[in-house]
C-alpha cells in the first residue's frame, strides 16, 4: 500500500506538473492507477458511470444557474449602488469608510457565489474611491483580499454546492452553515480595521461632511435592488419555499431584472454572461467527473482507509488534527488552486475528519475557509491576481497587504474547530423546525 502511496503522488504531481487540465489529470491519474493495480476492472464503464452521476445530480443543477447569476450581476453597475448606499453609514464608525469593502463583499457574496467575482465587482469601484480619497493603500488593498474572499463563504457558494456532490452532504445545510460563519468572520475584519485605524488614524481619509438621517435612508434605498435578491434567493431556500436549484433560477431572473432596471444588461453582454457562465461550468464539470473518478477508484484500492488507518494510529486530538489540516492546506493553496486541492484531497480527509467527531457539514465550512486562504497566497491565489489587474501592484506586494487578513481567516478555522456549534447551530435548527 506504501508503493500506492507513493506511485500516486508521482503520478499526480506528474500530470499536473505537465500543464494537464485538472479534470483530465485526475481522470488519467485514476485510469493508469487502477491499470496497473487492478487490471481486470471495467475501467471503462466506472468512468461512465461517474459521468452519468455527475450530469443527472439535482444538487448540480444549482451551479450553472448560480454562475450565471454571479456573471450577470458582474456587468450590472451594482458595485456603484452598494458603495453609495453604504457610504453614510460608515462616515462616523472607527476605520470610516474602509468598512464599505467589507459590508461590499458581505452583500454581493450573497448574491455572487464566487470569490473571484465578488473581488472584481466590489473592487474596481471601492479601491478606486478610497484610495482617491487618502485612504492607505495597503489597508485598502489587504481588505479587498480578505473580504473578497467571502464569496466562497456566504451562500450561495460555488465551493459549497461541489463538496456537497461530492461528499454526498445536502446543499441547503452547506448554505445555511455558511451563513453564521460569513457573518462573523466579516464582523471580525471590520474589527480589526476599526482597531488599526485607531491606533494609527492616517490610514484613513479626512472625515466627510456628516449626513441627515434622511440622507442615510434614501442612499440605502439603492440598496433596494440587491437586498431584495438576497431576501428571494437565501430566504426562499431558508424558508423551506424553495430548493437550492429553483432559489438559483429565481436569483438568475432578478439579476435580469436589476440589469434591466439599471439599463445596464442588454442581449449582447447577456448573451457574453450566458458564454462565460459555460465556460466556468464545462471547467468545474470536468473537474467533478475527475474528482469522483479518483476518488470511486482509490476506494476500490483501499487507499483511503489505509492512510486514515495510518494517521488515526498516531492518535493525534481532533484540535491537532485540525490544525495539522490546515498547515497542510495552507502550503497546497501555494502552489494548487484551491478548488482542485479539495478534489483531489477530500477521498482521504473526509474519513479522518469524521473519525476525529465533526460531521460533513462542519467540514464542508472549514474546506472553504481554507480554500479561502489559498485565494490569497502567492504564486496562484486568484484573489491577489484579481486585484493586481484592478490596482497594478506587484503580486508579492498584495500578499504581504493581505497577510493580517490570511492569520485572521487561520486563527477563526481554529476557533470554528474549538467551537464547532458557530458552523452547525444554524442548520441543526433548521433540521429541528422541519
Amino acid at each position: 500500500m506504501g508503493k500506492l502511496t507513493l506511485s500516486l503522488i508521482g503520478l499526480l504531481a506528474l500530470i499536473l506538473g505537465a500543464g494537464v487540465w485538472v479534470g483530465l489529470g485526475l481522470v488519467g491519474t485514476g485510469i493508469v492507477t487502477m491499470s496497473i493495480f487492478k487490471s481486470s476492472f471495467p475501467i471503462t464503464k466506472l468512468l461512465a458511470q461517474q459521468i452519468w452521476n455527475s450530469a443527472v445530480s439535482m444538487e448540480m443543477l444549482a451551479l450553472p444557474l448560480f454562475i450565471l447569476m454571479a456573471e450577470i450581476l458582474f456587468r450590472t453597475r451594482l458595485s456603484e449602488a452598494l458603495f453609495s448606499g453604504l457610504a453614510p453609514w460608515t462616515r462616523r464608525l472607527p476605520g470610516r469608510m474602509s468598512h464599505i469593502t467589507v459590508l461590499a463583499c458581505t452583500l454581493f457574496a450573497a448574491v455572487s457565489g464566487s470569490s473571484a467575482a465578488t473581488t472584481a465587482t466590489v473592487g474596481r469601484i471601492t479601491a478606486t474611491e478610497l484610495l482617491s480619497r487618502g485612504y492607505d493603500r495597503k489597508m485598502v488593498i489587504g481588505s479587498l483580499a480578505g473580504a473578497g474572499t467571502l464569496g466562497f463563504l456566504i451562500p450561495p457558494s460555488v465551493i459549497m454546492i461541489i463538496y456537497g456532490v461530492l461528499a454526498e452532504e445536502s446543499i441547503l445545510k452547506l448554505f445555511m452553515a455558511g451563513i453564521v460563519p460569513g457573518i462573523s468572520l466579516a464582523a471580525t475584519y471590520m474589527a480589526y480595521l476599526a482597531i488599526r485605524s485607531t491606533i494609527n488614524p492616517a490610514m484613513v481619509g479626512e472625515a466627510t461632511p456628516s449626513t441627515s438621517w434622511s440622507e442615510k435612508f434614501e442612499a440605502l434605498m439603492g440598496l433596494g435592488p440587491v437586498l431584495l435578491l438576497i431576501l428571494s434567493v437565501i430566504g426562499s431556500m431558508y424558508g423551506g419555499i424553495a430548493s437550492p436549484t429553483e432559489a438559483a433560477g429565481v436569483g438568475v431572473a432578478g439579476s435580469i431584472v436589476i440589469g434591466l432596471l439599471q439599463r445596464s444588461i442588454n442581449l449582447k453582454n447577456l448573451a457574453e454572461a450566458v458564454f462565460h457562465a459555460a465556460q466556468t461550468v464545462s471547467m468545474i464539470g470536468l473537474i467533478i467527473v475527475g474528482a469522483m473518478f479518483l476518488s470511486v477508484s482509490l476506494g476500490y484500492l483501499g487507499l483511503p482507509a489505509y492512510i486514515a488507518g495510518f494517521i488515526q494510529s498516531l492518535q493525534l486530538s481532533p484540535l491537532v488534527l485540525i490544525f495539522v489540516l490546515l498547515v497542510f492546506y495552507a502550503i497546497l493553496g501555494c502552489i494548487m488552486e484551491g478548488m482542485s486541492a479539495i478534489v483531489m484531497t477530500l477521498p482521504i480527509t473526509l474519513p479522518l475528519v469524521l473519525a476525529a467527531g465533526y460531521d460533513k457539514v462542519w467540514y464542508g465550512v472549514f474546506l472553504v475557509l481554507v480554500v479561502e486562504m489559498a485565494q490569497i497566497t502567492p504564486p496562484v491565489g486568484f484573489n491577489l491576481i484579481v486585484i493586481q489587474r484592478l490596482t497594478g501592484d506587484k503580486i508579492g506586494t498584495i500578499a504581504r497587504a493581505a497577510m493580517p487578513f490570511f492569520l485572521i481567516m487561520a486563527a477563526f478555522v481554529l476557533m470554528i474547530a474549538v467551537f464547532p456549534g458557530i458552523v452547525t447551530w444554524l442548520p441543526d435548527s433548521l433540521a429541528a423546525r422541519n
